[in-house]
Order: structure tokens, then sequence, then C-alpha cells
């Protein structure tokens, strides 16, 4: 893909929008509505916050959707990478502007919250498997400075709130079809009688995979209600729970693979049956109270349990060469819990609107990590002799100061400051190892501050700065060595710290609205692979990171039933100082990293792209309805540049561009509403590869997408 025609294209099209008069458009061309998002903990108008965020609506994230993958809504925001693994036994690779793009388990750098309750954990690592698109209302994306005002690890923010049930009963099903036998089954009710309003929704997804070896299955329910205590106060409660039994892991493939047989599974991956297991259940309660039309008081707390088993392709000859070694299936129980306490003050000091937001957090997860063989004798892929017991616990403590004041009508100044305190402990079970506890503490001062200047009714310019604060998750810290020599966590590294730049404008009317956006991020002590072996990680800290880059997004909608929605994203995240990775054994911390290393170090050059990141991605989706007949048809574009693989960028996955099509017509009576869609993925069949394992050992990178895919979705509601 070659970025400068991507983004002359680009800016072109975003200046014939934002100059074309309403005539052009159409008279009386539908309206967009208002963009209201909770950025800063109180709902805003978008334009008028310092802030990148976007607000991914209902219809966007189920009409004509599978409803399966985060990644199916995200697609449409700039400066979010979410790309489908075609592997369900691993999450998506998500990254916002380069943030968790090294991750190859879970979601890292990136804050998740479901309906107000943390999907990222204490120590920064995150999954999004119990959010429910089913019944989402919407989801919130929030990228740059402001980040930091959410805690550790706030590259980005994803939320997603539950829609709330419109008065009266319903009850809906919805059935799904599609190629590689891949099925959706679902049940919603939503009621309001004026006492209690609540949404319940249920799930199940299977699918035969794309490749050999990629069954799956998940199971999801997700449920929502609140009531009234008063005529000030409100309780809601929340809960949810995933099941995936034993979903298969077809690993990544070599490039001589790939392009033998892409549906290949990778090596030992039958052998060893390599597979993952999760079960997931958590509740959560939120209670709100209107002191006055000033005061407000919002206090949430929540709890929840997370079982995970691994069966990894680990030779059999490699865990018996090294008696330390800690093991091919790794098992985790975790128990979490948490609260959050805020308070918000609006009241007009000098005759100018000023808003207070104070509060304090405290998350705590106790996490049991185990180790086994995955071989008994010459039996392959079952649960064998333990290897590592240890017990892990992670809390943090965080309070945090918002402020948010208008100067003046074409002003607005925003700040805040959070204070953030993570702790780590950890003790071995093993005699053979070391038993001893051993502690690390983590604390960061992080402010943020914007302005916003209201030039035109049309035109908003803002700019904002922050620090940003990233711990190592238990999964970085996880290992000291890859052959068990050195047991115990990696305690030695240091989180990271960035400084975040951002400026941008806002520009719109009814018809249309576009958002500009330029950032540039410095970050130091950044976490890097040291050493990628035998299905082992063991990280080090890195001197210097940058990142800069554009992100453009326009919606638009005419006369005759037509929009559009596009998004642009350019980023430049490169090593900014050179390091060494180790490539064979022993792979100690070199004492002086700007000396001449062993034999057995490489180098990483400055200048080195970042793994997974694409320099260019492009979104450009056009709809055209026709009410009277109830009918909806989307054809979509989306190109990606090319990503390298690992940290010296030896290999890389080439860019690509696929075209996405989907139509569907719904029908409506008094009590019944009926729908119907057709989806095709992929209507060229072009051969692509869809995501990458950074820094994989083997050079066993690649993670290849289906070619043309066809699916069919049904649905009917009943409403009285």
């Amino acid at each position: 893909m070659q970025h400068g025609r991507i983004a002359f294209g680009s800016l072109a099209w975003l200046a014939w929008l934002i100059a074309a008069p309403v005539s052009a458009l159409g008279e009386g061309a539908a309206e967009l509505p208002y963009v209201v998002v909770t950025a800063t903990r109180i709902a805003e108008d978008s334009r008028d916050l310092p802030v990148s965020i976007d607000r991914i609506d209902a219809q966007t994230i189920r009409s004509g959707q599978l409803q399966v993958n985060l990644s199916e809504s995200l697609m449409t925001v700039p400066g979010v990478s979410a790309q489908s693994r075609q592997n369900y036994a691993q999450d998506l690779q998500l990254s916002v502007r380069g943030f968790g793009a090294r991750s190859s388990f879970g979601v890292r750098g990136v804050r998740l919250y479901s309906d107000g309750i943390p999907g990222t954990m204490p120590d920064g690592q995150g999954q999004f498997s119990q959010f429910d698109l089913g019944s989402a209302d919407h989801i919130e994306v929030l990228r740059g400075p402001f980040s930091a005002l959410y805690g550790n690890s706030s590259g980005g923010v994803i939320a997603i709130f539950t829609e709330d049930a419109k008065p009266g009963f319903s009850l809906g099903g919805t059935a799904e079809y599609g190629t590689f036998n891949t099925q959706r089954y679902a049940v919603k009710t939503t009621g309001d009688g004026g006492l209690v309003n609540y949404v319940v929704d249920a799930s199940h997804f299977q699918t035969d995979g794309y490749r050999v070896h990629s069954d799956a299955e998940r199971n999801l329910f997700n449920a929502k209600a609140s009531a009234s205590l008063s005529d000030t106060s409100k309780l809601t409660v929340v809960g949810n729970a995933v099941q995936t039994p034993f979903i298969q892991d077809p690993l990544g493939l070599t490039r001589a693979q790939l392009a033998a047989d892409p549906t290949q599974a990778g090596v030992n991956a039958i052998a060893y049956n390599t597979r993952k297991s999760l079960a997931q259940e958590q509740v959560g309660a939120v209670y709100e109270n209107h002191f006055s039309a000033a005061d407000d008081l919002i206090a949430s707390v929540y709890t929840g349990h997370r079982a995970t088993t691994q069966f990894q392709a680990i030779p059999q000859a490699t865990q018996q060469a090294a008696p330390l070694y800690p093991g091919g299936v790794i098992d985790l129980d975790r128990a979490y819990f948490g609260a959050d306490l805020h308070m918000t003050d609006q009241r007009t000091v000098g005759g100018t609107p000023l808003l207070l937001v104070a509060g304090v957090n405290y998350d705590d997860l106790a996490e049991a990590r185990k180790g086994y063989l995955n071989f008994i004798g010459s039996e392959l892929g079952v649960q064998g002799a333990l290897r590592r017991d240890e017990a892990n616990h992670v809390y943090d403590f965080d309070q945090y100061l918002q402020a948010q004041w208008d100067p003046a009508a074409r002003w607005r100044l925003v700040a805040g400051v959070r204070n953030s305190l993570v702790d780590v402990t950890s003790h071995g079970h093993l005699a053979v190892l070391d038993a001893a506890d051993s502690e690390v503490r983590y604390s960061a001062v992080n402010p943020v501050a914007g302005v916003t200047f209201r030039a035109t009714d049309a035109i908003n310019f803002y700019g904002s700065y922050g620090k940003g604060f990233e711990t190592p998750t238990l999964n970085d810290l996880a290992y000291r060595s890859v052959d068990g020599s050195l047991p115990g966590l990696n305690l030695a590294l240091k989180p990271a710290r960035s400084d975040n730049y951002e400026a941008g404008i806002k520009a719109g009317n009814a018809q249309v609205r576009a958002n500009l956006a330029v950032f540039y991020i410095k970050t130091v002590d950044e976490l890097a692979v040291l050493q990628n072996t035998a299905g082992r990680t063991v990280d080090q800290n890195i001197g210097e990171t940058t990142r800069r880059g554009l992100e453009l997004a326009a919606d638009a909608k005419w006369a005759g039933g037509f929009s559009a929605r596009f998004a642009y994203t350019y980023i430049r995240a490169v090593v900014a100082q050179p390091y060494f990775t180790c490539v064979a054994a022993p792979c100690n911390p070199l004492s002086n990293p700007s000396g001449r290393p062993p034999a057995n170090y490489l180098p990483v050059a400055a200048g080195n792209l970042l793994p997974a990141v694409a320099r260019n991605s492009v979104y450009l989706g056009l709809t055209w309805s026709y009410s009277p007949l109830g009918f909806a048809t989307t054809l979509e574009t989306q190109g990606r540049g090319k990503i390298y693989a690992d940290d010296r960028n030896t290999d890389a996955a080439a860019g690509y561009w696929v075209a996405n099509w989907r139509a569907g017509f719904e029908q409506q009576s008094r009590h019944w509403r009926f729908s119907e869609f057709v989806r095709i993925d992929n209507l060229a069949n072009r051969a692509y590869v869809g995501s990458v394992i950074v820094n994989e050992t083997n050079s066993r990178f690649f993670e290849p997408a289906p070619g043309r895919t066809a699916y069919v979705m049904f649905n009917a509601a009943l409403r009285n």
C-alpha cells in the first residue's frame, strides 16, 4: 500500500466533504445524530472535548454483522487495529496507536470496560471475551492523552455499554449460518414495567474454522437490571458469563507453510492437540445518587472469577532436556474484585461553568499459576507432572481529579491528574524452586490537560498533552528464563512511561462531520523481547520508542438514503534507540547494553518499525437505505499496509485490500419485527495474512485470513 496516494486521496475526499454545501448533499438529507460520550465521566457532546473519541452505535454493531468479534465494529475507527486471528484460542490482535500490538496473549496497553466494570485487571492485561455485542447499545473508543485518566495501561480506552429496555416487554431470537459451518444462535428479552428495566441476552457460537485444527465454541450470557430507589437515586446490577470449552489452536505458519497451504495447522498442533479452555463469571453494581442539581455520586463494585487452561506444542524433548522447564500446559485461576467511587460537582463560578470530578479506585487480582508437562510417557497432549506452582497477587490503588472550565463562550479547558500505585507479589510453592516471597511496587502521577477553541459553529480546534503509564503484566513478568533455570517472576522489569501530544480539528454540520488528529508519543522503558524460545518469552526494557501519526474520520448523509463512513490512519512507530535481542541461550540481561554484546545477541536497529503496526490503514463504507421496503445495503473496503512480524524486521506480512458487502430487509408490524441479512466478506477472494504472532520462536509468524465467505442471518422479535 502506498501511503502517499492514500493520504492524498483521503485529504481530498475529506476536503470535499467539509466544503460541500448542503445543496450538493441534497435538500432534505437526513441529519447525523449528535455524538454524546462519557470520556470525562460526564455525558458530553464529543465536538466540545479536546480528545479523539468515536462512538459506534447499535445499528453499526448489529446490522448485517455476525456479532461475534469486536473487530467487526472497530474496523471503522481510526487509530485502532483489531485483527481477527482466525483462531478463537487467542484473543484479537488489538492495538490503539500502536499500544498493545506486541501482545501475544490477551490485550495489553489498552483499558477495557463493560458497563463501567473493568475488563482490564490491575496488572494491565485485559480480556474482552465477556463483551456481548448482541445487547450492546454503543461502544466508545478513546485515544490519546486523556486515556491516562483511566489508570495503568491506558494507550486507549474501549468501553461497551448494554442497552436499556424500551417500555413494555420484548422477546427475540437470532439465527446465523455461514461458511466453515459457522453458526450463532441467540435469544434476548427486555422489559420495562416502570419499576425495573432489564435486558437479558444469551448466545451460542460455533465454527469448524478456516484452518485445520481450529474448531471453536463459545457460550455467552449478559444481563443488566436497573431500578429507581428514590426520586434521586438508581441502582444498576450487571452480570455476565462466558464459557469456551477446549478450543483448538492451529498455531502460526512459516512463510514456506503459508505458501504451500494456508489452511494447514502449524507444526505439532495436531500431535499435541493444542487447545485452550476458558470460563469466566462476574457481577457488578453501580449506584447513582443525584444529591442536587449540581452534585452527583457514582459508586461501583464488582467481583469475578476466570479460569484458563492452555495446552501448548512444546516438544517433549525440550522439556526433558531442561529439568526445571515449567511445562507445556499453562493453568491459571484468577479471582478479582474492585470498587470505584467518584463525585461530580457542576456549578457556575464567576459567571462561567465549572465541572469537577474527584474519585478513588481499587482493584485486586489473586492468581494461582500452575504449569504441567504436556505428556505422560509417550502420550502427547495430556496434562502430566506439575512443574510450576505459584501464587501471585496484584492490586492497584488510584486517586483522580478532573476539572472542566468554560472561561468564555468559545473556550473550554479540561485538566486532570491520576495518582497510580500498582503492587505485585509472588510466592512459589514448589520446594525445588525458590519459594521465597518477592514483591515489586510501581507508581506514577500522570497529569493531562487540553483546550478546545470553538472557532465557528461548525469548526472546533483542540490540543492536549498527557503522561502515560504501563506496568508489566503478570504474563510479561512470568519468566526470567525460558528453561526455568531462573525461577520466579521477572520483577526487574520497569513500567513504560510516555509523553503524549495531540492536536486536531473537529468540523461539520447536520449532514457532514469530520475529525482530523495528529499525534506524537515518546515512550521510555518500553517492554520488548529479550528471548523467545520454546514457547516462553523473557521480556526486557528498551530505551526509547516514538509514535507519530495522523487520523482522519468522516461521516456523511445524503438525500435519497445514502450515507458514508471513512477512516484513515497513518502511524510511524519506530525504535528510537538501538538495543539487542537474544537468539540462543544463555540470555541474561546485558550489564552494559551499549557495549559489545556476546555472539548470541543480535541488534535491533534504531529506525526499525514496531512489529504488528501498519503504517497505513483505511476504511470506507457506503450505505444505501430504502425505507418503504425496509431495505439497506452496505459496500465497504478495508486496506492495511505491511506489518513486520519481529523486532528485527526480518519478515513481514504484505499489505492488502479487501471488500465486503451486506444487505438486508426489515419488516415491522404492531407487535412483530423481522429482519433477514446476507453478508459476503472478501468479495474478490484475495489471499492475505490477517495477523502475525509477534517474535514467534521458529519464525511461525503468519495467521492467514480466509478467502470469500458468506453468511445469512435471521432475526424475529415480539413486543407488546
